[in-house]
């Protein structure tokens, strides 16, 4: 493995493991101090910001040809907008067992949705590997705690698992949409755009909200807590995976969201709130399987 393509996995891995520390860090913001719409304001607005300065910093003065405008436009409505608007409204409406169980359809989307825009192959070792991964997934996500949960898929949950199914196939025609973009221009220079198309269409759904906050009476934990979802969960994380989905594939890409519960359940560990299973290491395993037959060439 080429040492470009070895950085580009560490990459996409470092996303991976800032989602993880995410769920254990970000979980008390919300809904108690902030809405989710304002919330996703804040962490879009935060994340312009940082980009474009990183962007002056590097003094990078890439040109966008005319005809990618529309493609990044595209890839700021599924990859940011539509992405975490429907994510947040969907968890509200449903388990979180259930949106985790959603999600992990996203890889398959992503294999067919690749296929049918990109013209990829859909080849017998990545369809392994993602039902690999997908098989581990599904079992880090059911089993907590010595026990199995199952989720549940019913009336009242139905349309919070539509909003997050939505959230889930968002985000793979974002993938999809923006690989072309990274064969042509720096990862900064394609985010900026995205995040900066992707903040016009939040701004309408988030600007009421975040005016009404009550700012000054966040405890300084809270400060910490939305600072990291802004720094880490939202620059950093979308860098890296920009800088992953220029040398990889975006059905590699894609499968790593597989590893999630896992690096969740770990973080979750070093911060003594849970336990490290058999189940869940052997779980870990086939997800690992199944990024490796992904990423494998034939």
């Amino acid at each position: 493995m080429k040492s470009n393509s070895i950085l580009a996995h560490l990459a996409v891995f470092g996303a991976n493991l800032i989602y993880g520390i995410n769920y254990t860090v970000a979980k008390d913001v919300m809904p108690e101090f902030l809405t989710p719409n304002g919330f996703i304001l804040v962490r879009v607005l935060g994340a312009v910001i940082l980009f474009w300065l990183l962007s002056f910093g590097l003094k990078l003065q890439e040109k966008v040809d005319r005809n990618d405008w529309g493609r990044l436009a595209l890839a700021g409505l599924f990859g940011v907008a539509v992405n975490q608007l429907f994510f947040f409204q969907g968890l509200a409406l449903t388990t979180p067992i259930n949106a985790a169980i959603i999600m992990t359809i996203n890889p398959v989307m992503v294999l067919i949705i690749a296929a049918i825009i990109l013209r990829n192959k859909i080849t017998l070792t990545k369809t392994t590997g993602i039902l690999l991964g997908l098989s581990g997934a599904v079992l880090l996500t059911v089993y907590k705690e010595g026990e199995l949960v199952i989720p549940n898929f019913s009336q009242n949950t139905a349309l919070g698992d539509l909003l997050v199914l939505v959230n889930a196939t968002s985000y793979a025609i974002y993938l999809v949409v923006v690989k072309p973009l990274m064969t042509k221009y720096q990862p900064v220079t394609v985010v900026k755009w995205v995040f900066l198309f992707g903040l016009i269409y939040v701004l309408p759904f988030g600007a009421n909200e975040i005016v009404g906050f009550d700012w000054a009476s966040f405890p300084s934990y809270i400060y910490g807590e939305i600072a990291f979802v802004v720094i880490g969960t939202t620059f950093f994380a979308y860098l890296f995976n920009m800088y992953g989905l220029k040398k990889l594939s975006p059905s590699v890409v894609s499968i790593y969201i597989y590893l999630q519960p896992f690096l969740a359940t770990l973080v979750a560990l070093a911060w003594r709130s849970d336990t490290l299973s058999l189940a869940q290491i052997m779980a870990a395993g086939l997800v690992f399987g199944g990024v490796y037959l992904v990423s494998k060439k034939v």
